[in-house]
């Protein structure tokens, strides 16, 4: 965790919600300058900055809107910053919610350089990013489309049909058939049409997303194909929710970012307990364990180096270190502008 070190005349918190904004302005010395609740709007967001010039920071927790808070602080040229919402709610937890006080918080956390700093993300890449996102959401759901379908089976103790059927179109509406009872055929039916629907989705939305494959860093994008494993979209993917590797002073940074470094608390100098799994990058971690998964099927080598280190260690601790050890290297191609090298990565 990084805490902003903001200098400034004023700090402006704001706590976020869908439809309204309570806004806090303090001073240096912590003065309440105003204090109110507001509808959201860019317009009157901008006429209660617009006073203080430069002399004002914006702090917003990570909520899911603050995009256009963002966008307002940068028209004005008014310093800008996002705040961890894991960490800011650790920080200033209270036992009842209050959204004025909050509001206050966050700008007190400001002034004191207690700020937990996440990312802001550049507005020109927002769209694409937030686009891959949804297309693994869909697929999430035509995942569960055929679990769904495997449990039906199952529950009527027949083969699993998925392999021989659903994944090819044309035997897909035969499988109903093969069910007894009209209710479960109809349920059946209904998976099978979901599935149809959301491949539908999902080709249209990769069809946008390769159309950029060659708009944020092409040379990145080619490096990341070399590894086996990664396609085009797990390559977008990592480029995207990494945005720049120069954001990470180390292996272990982006590791750590990827989710891929279990989280420590110690006291004392001991450790006392797991941290929180949830802090970092959900969808590289995705990505780089769908690499794993993607690999033992299209590398010889890959599928050997991964054995020996599940002979040795068991399944869920070799897919770790390999994830791990993909993640460093993945950190060094972009820094170094590299290939991928097979032999470097399973010889060890």
């Amino acid at each position: 965790m990084e805490y902003a070190k903001i200098e400034s005349k004023y700090y402006c918190g704001i706590d976020l919600h869908s439809r309204s904004q309570y806004i806090c302005i303090i001073d240096e010395k912590g003065k309440k300058q105003y204090h109110k609740n507001l509808q959201n709007s860019p317009e009157l967001l901008g006429a209660i900055l617009q006073p203080y010039g430069a002399e004002i920071a914006v702090g917003v927790e990570s909520t899911y809107n603050w995009y256009w808070v963002a966008d307002t602080c940068e028209e004005l040229q008014v310093p800008f910053y996002l705040g961890h919402a894991l960490y800011m709610r650790a920080i200033h937890a209270d036992k009842f919610k209050d959204d004025e006080r909050d509001s206050q918080k966050i700008a007190d956390l400001m002034r004191v350089g207690m700020f937990p700093k996440a990312y802001v993300y550049p507005k020109e890449m927002r769209g694409t990013r937030d686009l891959l996102r949804r297309r693994q959401r869909y697929t999430l759901i035509r995942g569960e489309g055929y679990t769904h379908l495997q449990q039906l089976f199952a529950q009527q103790c027949h083969i699993d049909p998925l392999h021989n059927a659903v994944r090819h179109k044309g035997n897909r509406m035969q499988l109903p058939g093969g069910l007894e009872g009209e209710d479960v055929s109809l349920s059946a039916l209904c998976d099978l049409q979901q599935i149809g629907a959301i491949e539908q989705i999902v080709r249209q939305l990769e069809a946008q997303l390769l159309k950029q494959a060659q708009t944020h860093d092409p040379k990145a994008y080619k490096l990341l194909l070399t590894i086996p494993g990664v396609g085009k979209i797990i390559a977008l993917t990592i480029l995207y929710e990494t945005h720049t590797i120069a954001r990470f002073a180390t292996p272990r940074q982006y590791a750590s970012y990827c989710r891929l470094v279990k989280a420590e608390h110690k006291s004392s100098g001991k450790n006392v307990g797991g941290g929180n799994s949830k802090i970092g990058n959900a969808y590289l971690k995705n990505a780089f364990t769908e690499i794993i998964s993607v690999a033992q099927r299209t590398s010889e080598p890959m599928k050997k180096y991964y054995e020996r280190l599940k002979s040795k260690h068991g399944t869920m601790k070799a897919r770790g270190i390999v994830a791990r050890r993909l993640s460093t290297t993945v950190y060094h191609m972009l820094k170094d502008g590299k290939g991928f090298d097979v032999n470097k990565f399973t010889n060890v």
